[in-house]
C-alpha cells in the first residue's frame, strides 16, 4: 500500500519522506523523488527524522502475522501510538491512521456494516488494529483513521494465492463460497488516504473505504480466472475441515519458531459470513468513491504479477 501512496502523492506534487528497513530495496520509491529514512518504527531516532517538517503523516505499516496476540499489539497498537506521539511533538497537521475492516468485525448477509455497526473484532490481528485506533486518539495528535477493506492490485501478495491457484484452474473456496466481500484496489485506497487527508470533514473521523459493489467468494474466484485467462474450476471445503487444518498449520509454524499468517484464530476472519462494509461516509465527508471497477483491476494486477515475475 505504501509504494500507492507514495505515487499518488508524488502525482500531486508533494514533498514525500518514507520509513523503510532497507533502503536498498527501495530504488522505486527513490526513483519518484521520495526521502528515504532508514529505520524500524520501533526506532525513536528514525520515527523523529521522518515526522521533521511533515505537514501530514500517513500511517501504513502494519503486521499481518505474529505468534502472539502480544506481537500484533507490539506492532499494531504501540508502534502507531510511538509515531502518532513523535508526529504529536513535532506539530504534524493530521496523522492518518491505516487500521482495517477487520477493526469494525465481519457482516451479516446482505446487511453491510458501517463504521459504528460492526460486531468488533473476531481475531487478535482485528483486536490490535482497534487497540492502534484508541493508542492513536489518546496520544492527543489531530487524527483520521481509515479501515479499508480487503486490499488487492499490484505488488500485494496477499492476493497473490489466489492468482497462482487460479492459474492452475483449480480454487478452493472456504465454506460454501458465498461469503460476501468487500474489495478495495490499492490505487483506489491511495486516493482515499490522500482525500481523508485533504479534508477539513474527516479530522477526528473514523472511516471505511471500499468499492460499493460487494462479491461472493466464488464469485470473485471466477473473476480471477477471467483474469488471468483460466476458467476457474472450484472446490469447497467445509468449515470445521477449514478450521482444523488452519489450527494444525498455526501450531506446526509456532512450533518451527515462526510467525503464522494462517491459524485457528485466523478462521474466525475466513469463515465469517461476510466482510461487507458502506463507504458512504467517507463518500459524503471527501468525496471519495473508488472506481476501478473489479474485472479491470483483477487484469490489472494479473498483467502486474507476471511483469513481476510472480505468475
Amino acid at each position: 500500500m505504501g509504494s500507492h501512496l507514495v505515487e499518488a502523492l508524488a502525482a500531486r506534487g508533494d514533498a514525500v519522506a518514507a520509513l523503510v528497513r532497507r533502503p536498498p530495496r527501495a530504488d522505486a520509491l527513490r526513483a519518484l523523488g521520495c526521502r528515504l529514512v532508514e529505520g524500524a518504527i520501533e526506532d525513536e531516532r528514525a520515527r523523529l527524522a521522518l515526522v521533521d517538517g511533515a505537514d501530514v503523516v500517513f500511517h501504513v505499516a502494519g503486521l499481518v502475522a505474529a505468534r502472539s496476540e502480544a506481537g500484533f499489539l507490539r506492532v499494531n497498537r504501540d508502534g502507531a501510538a510511538a509515531l502518532a506521539l513523535a508526529s504529536a511533538r513535532a506539530r504534524v497537521g493530521r496523522f492518518v491512521l491505516v487500521s482495517s475492516l477487520a477493526a469494525t468485525g465481519p457482516s451479516r448477509p446482505g446487511r453491510p456494516v458501517d463504521e459504528a455497526s460492526g460486531p468488533g473484532p473476531v481475531t487478535a490481528y482485528g483486536r490490535s488494529k482497534r487497540a492502534g485506533e484508541e493508542a492513536v486518539r489518546a496520544t492527543g495528535v489531530p487524527f483520521t483513521v481509515l479501515r479499508p477493506a480487503a486490499v488487492y492490485g499490484p505488488r500485494d501478495r496477499a492476493f497473490l494465492a489466489l492468482f497462482r491457484a487460479a492459474a492452475w484452474g483449480v480454487v478452493p473456496l472456504l465454506g460454501d463460497g458465498g461469503q460476501e466481500l468487500t474489495l478495495v484496489h490499492a490505487a483506489d485506497l491511495a486516493r482515499a488516504l490522500v482525500a481523508a487527508a485533504t479534508s477539513a470533514l474527516t479530522l477526528g473521523g473514523t472511516y471505511h473505504a471500499g468499492h460499493a459493489e460487494p462479491v461472493t467468494q466464488r464469485e470473485l474466484a471466477g473473476a480471477v480466472g477471467r483474469a488471468v485467462g483460466r476458467p476457474a474450476r472450484c472446490f469447497t471445503l467445509p468449515g470445521p475441515v477449514v478450521r482444523t487444518v488452519l489450527k494444525i498449520a498455526g501450531a506446526a509454524a509456532r512450533a518451527l519458531g515462526r510467525a503464522p499468517l494462517l491459524d485457528g484464530d485466523k478462521a474466525n476472519e475466513l469463515l465469517a459470513a461476510g466482510w461487507v462494509c458502506s463507504s458512504a461516509a467517507l463518500r459524503r465527508d471527501a468525496g471519495w468513491a473508488a472506481e476501478i471497477p473489479l474485472e479491470r483491476g483483477l487484469a490489472h494486477t494479473a498483467r502486474a504479477y507476471r511483469v513481476a515475475g510472480w505468475l
